[in-house]
């Protein structure tokens, strides 16, 4: 390596802002990360790791800690969450987004932005939240989806989440977009599940976005480009 001990910025800990691409899951991302810092300085170990999963079908940012910065990832997780939810009103899907089909079909002309907006008001606040099947929470030690996978009906046990703000930011019929506010742990599926049973409807999550955890923004964070580039110019110095 032609600058020894460059690594050691890595080593020492970085907090890194990425914009996770569509389809990856949130270890693919940290793997990649890992993977091309060891490429890049020829480091044979280096700990990299998350501060709050993206699901597959899901963008947007993600907080990233390297080296000694992985002690702070904690402090990261507790932060709250800003999203922007397309969600498709009239159909359900068992996962409560695309991945997988719809099952269920229900009525949509009764819906306008009046009432979705008054609906909304009710989910301000405190929350009682029954995560998705299709998610990753450890239930008796087991991922959530691997039950849901095996056919199994598992009902997960509600938890506390907190609403701080829901908005309207276009609204459509199939389709409309909104702005979530919220605490760690909330899932926007199970958000979009619950929309649809206020409304005397259905309603599924058809692509969500995450735009900011904390103070952190969406529009600061890199891409895996980008990285590269940033990569290439630090092995110049």
């Amino acid at each position: 390596m032609d600058k020894p001990g460059l690594e050691n910025i890595f080593q020492e800990g970085r907090v890194l802002l990425f914009d996770k691409p569509l389809y990856w899951t949130s270890f693919d991302l940290v793997n990649k990360v890992r993977l091309m810092i060891r490429k890049a300085y020829g480091m044979k170990k280096l700990k990299v790791g998350h501060a709050g999963t993206l699901d597959p079908l899901a963008t947007g940012l993600m907080i990233l800690c390297t080296g000694r910065a992985t002690k702070t990832i904690e402090e990261y997780r507790e932060l709250d969450k800003e999203y922007y939810a397309s969600l498709y009103f009239g159909k359900t899907t068992p996962s409560f987004d695309l991945e997988t089909e719809t099952d269920g079909n229900y009525p949509v002309e009764h819906i306008t932005r009046e009432i979705v907006e008054n609906v909304l008001r009710g989910f301000i606040g405190n929350q009682k939240q029954v995560p998705p099947l299709h998610s990753a929470k450890l239930v008796n030690g087991k991922r959530a989806y691997e039950y849901a996978r095996s056919g199994k009906n598992l009902e997960l046990s509600p938890v506390n989440v907190i609403i701080r703000e829901a908005e309207i930011v276009s609204f459509g019929i199939p389709e409309t977009l909104i702005r979530i506010l919220c605490s760690k742990g909330t899932y926007i599926r199970a958000f979009a599940r619950d929309l649809g049973y206020a409304l005397d409807s259905g309603c599924y999550l058809s692509a969500l976005e995450r735009s900011s955890i904390g103070k952190f923004k969406l529009q600061d964070a890199l891409t895996i480009e980008k990285f590269e580039k940033i990569l290439e110019q630090l092995k110049q110095i």
